[in-house]
């Protein structure tokens, strides 16, 4: 299976360890760093996902359990009219993000913020994130990455400017952590709190057709 490129060096300095405990220390010591290593390796897996090739479906960025799918409920969303929907990732879960729809991306921001646990309901006002803005066909869609109590540290793999298609990767959180999604007040959302969802896989929205801007109220 593909590992994601982020987990190489916590694999790789994990089975240095393991080499050195089992030549200085002791096998019982060297053995709790090879479970170190899957441990890694576990995390950083990266499966093949069948991506759909419906353009109006909104697919799951990550992983994970819906906390949130509805109005926005926190302080801190975009400006416009919004439906948001957050995805909670356990360690357990696949931590490679993909991109929720094609388009191009108009916008990658970093925000500084705090490192609360990312299930609590105020995380995504004030914990530390990556916001990216996709224009698809005149409607724009934002995914935020947003770190938790163990998630330190995002990669974001995309540039402003680029082209880019639903399911690609496009970075990683490490470790533990929660995805936000931001649709257009027009979408029609396809998912309910405490659903899980496949990133890549699940839609968790479609939207309407025709040009709308996210500023844009409905009629």
């Amino acid at each position: 299976m593909r590992i994601d490129p982020a987990g190489w060096p916590f694999i790789g300095v994990s089975l240095v360890l393991a080499a050195l405990a089992e030549f200085f220390i002791g096998r019982g010591v060297a053995i709790l760093f090879l479970v170190l290593t899957g441990s890694f390796l576990f995390f950083f897996r990266d499966p093949d996902r069948p991506i759909t090739t419906d353009t109006d479906a909104v697919l799951a960025p990550a992983d994970g359990r819906v906390m949130v799918a509805g109005t926005p409920p926190g302080r801190a969303c975009p400006p416009g009219n919004w439906q948001q929907i957050s995805i909670f990732l356990s360690p357990m879960d696949v931590h490679v993000n993909r991109l929720p729809i094609s388009g191009r991306v108009t916008k990658v921001e970093y925000h500084p913020g705090r490192f609360l646990p990312a299930y609590r309901a105020d995380a995504g006002d004030l914990n530390e994130y990556t916001e990216v803005t996709i224009d698809h066909d005149g409607q724009a869609i934002v995914v935020r990455q947003i770190v938790g109590v163990l998630a330190r540290r995002i990669v974001c793999r995309v540039k402003e400017g680029t082209s880019v298609r639903a399911g690609e990767r496009f970075g990683v959180m490490k470790f533990g952590s929660r995805m936000d999604i931001f649709v257009p007040a027009s979408a029609a959302l396809t998912v309910k709190v405490n659903d899980k969802v496949v990133g890549g896989v699940t839609v968790i929205a479609r939207l309407n057709h025709g040009p709308r801007r996210h500023g844009d109220t409905e009629t």
